[in-house]
């Protein structure tokens, strides 16, 4: 299995909105979202993270009723999460 690599727009965003969690929550939300991340681009047979892979990711792996700050949060990164389908 090839390694898997971030592309460099993906991995701004990433720690951007890491960035918003709060710190207690940030390595454990740091692990398993870029665990999600880098399995999904796995899935699509792809070898680099994108923006997509990520913001996937954090949708999977964040708790619903946490999802409307994270959008926020989101927008607030100019990160178009509708263009991804959430």
């Amino acid at each position: 299995m090839a390694d898997i690599v971030w592309d460099i727009t993906a991995r701004e965003k990433f720690e951007a909105i890491l960035s918003k969690i709060p710190v207690v929550l940030r390595s454990i939300a740091a692990q398993k979202v870029s665990q999600k991340a880098e399995a999904n681009a796995r899935i699509e047979d792809h070898t680099q993270v994108s923006l997509k892979n990520v913001v996937d990711a954090f949708f999977m792996e964040t708790p619903f009723g946490f999802h409307g700050p994270m959008k926020m949060d989101m927008e607030a990164l100019g990160i178009d999460y509708e263009k991804f389908g959430h």
